[in-house]
């Protein structure tokens, strides 16, 4: 193998692979990131069985051929190389990178024994680019981190015809983000349960290529499935979750005849106070809102009878209300709505709130909404 290609482009797809490579690989090759040079560009991928990444670059291509290497020593030389074309050769056991007078000698991984990337699954239908990693960004905030439960680590992506929903919880908030796309098949129906962290990492970099995001998507089906994501030069798959028995979620939002009162409120001013006052207490401690008809106050107690408090205005129609949040999840909720204004909607003060964005006249905007559970705190 013997090419040369743009720094900033070698960069830029080994930098994007190396982060789907696993951190403690099961086998050595899977640490490896696979260089093949093809007709006219440089092939970048890596794969570890649950998620594949690959990336094409232009490059002037004089000899083709494969090479693997370890993919984050590749990454941070590329990314540390200087702005000069870089000059890439197979030499026996050894692939040399030349850019300027810098010289890099990596040792390279047999070929033969890195596993096959999977297929991209059928095409199903497209979306813009950036309106999908906004929308996978609102939801994927409320996936769950704990391994333990699968389940509540993805993203749950339901289609019917040109409408697709996507939602997300680990069981504390709940997220739903709806939105119009470009099936293939006006009557497609189907869903996935697709790894948040790969989703939201997926739909990120591929925003960033612009255009329009296609979603690969197989057999409607569970476990095992495989779903695809393909932008302008890059692709990836990932292995779903099994979701199977993925909760009835939407039926934790309230019938809308029960809301008894609602308040909105500034987005940005109430984060800032919020993170004031949990100063008190950190990340865990509940946050106490009191909505009144005169305006909103936010406390927090913490240990050694550290205390604060902060009013601020607010919109609100309804008795008087107090009611506890984790705070770290209501500024993720408030940061996710993407709007100026929130509207907050309560049934009691034991039952989970919703908060959605809202216009200048305080009502809500369709398509989004965040549903967080209260936490009884005691004066």
């Amino acid at each position: 193998m013997k090419l040369r290609v743009a720094p900033h482009a070698l960069g830029d797809a080994a930098g994007w692979v190396a982060k789907s490579l696993p951190n403690r690989p099961s086998v050595p090759v899977l640490a490896g990131v696979l260089l093949r040079a093809v007709d006219g560009g440089l092939q970048v991928s890596g794969y570890d069985y649950d998620r594949s990444a690959r990336d094409t670059v232009p490059a002037d291509v004089a000899e083709g051929g494969a090479a693997l290497v370890s993919g984050r020593l590749l990454a941070e030389i590329a990314k540390a190389l200087p702005a000069k074309p870089v000059d890439i050769t197979s030499v026996g056991a050894h692939l040399e990178l030349v850019c300027g007078s810098a010289r890099f000698t990596l040792p390279t991984m047999p070929v033969e024994d890195y596993p096959a990337l999977p297929d991209l699954p059928g095409p199903a239908g497209t979306i813009d680019a950036a309106e999908f990693a906004a929308a996978v960004a609102q939801v994927a905030v409320a996936a769950g981190r704990d391994e333990t439960l699968p389940m509540m680590t993805g993203v749950r992506v339901e289609i019917e015809g040109d409408r697709v929903a996507l939602l997300a919880t680990d069981r504390y908030r709940l997220a739903v983000r709806e939105f119009e796309w470009q099936p293939d098949d006006a009557g497609l129906s189907a869903t996935a349960l697709v790894p948040a962290q790969t989703l939201a990492d997926t739909a990120k970099t591929l925003a960033q290529q612009g255009g329009q995001v296609r979603i690969h998507l197989g057999e409607s089906g569970q476990g095992e499935g495989v779903v695809g994501f393909s932008g302008t030069a890059r692709h990836t798959t990932s292995r779903l979750l099994d979701g199977g028995n993925y909760p009835p979620v939407r039926t934790l939002f309230p019938d809308p005849d029960k809301v008894t009162s609602h308040a909105t409120v500034t987005v940005a001013t109430l984060i800032e106070v919020v993170k004031r006052v949990s100063l008190v207490g950190g990340k865990t401690t509940p946050v106490l809102l009191t909505f009144a008809p005169d305006g909103l106050t936010v406390e927090a107690g913490g240990t050694e009878e550290a205390r604060a408090s902060e009013a601020m205005d607010v919109t609100f129609t309804g008795d008087t209300l107090t009611i506890g949040f984790n705070p770290a999840y209501l500024v993720d909720g408030l940061t996710a709505l993407g709007s100026v204004v929130a509207r907050f909607e309560f049934v009691d003060a034991f039952k989970p709130a919703v908060i959605t964005p809202a216009d200048e006249g305080g009502e809500s905007v369709p398509g989004y909404r965040y549903l967080i559970m209260p936490i009884r705190v005691s004066r």
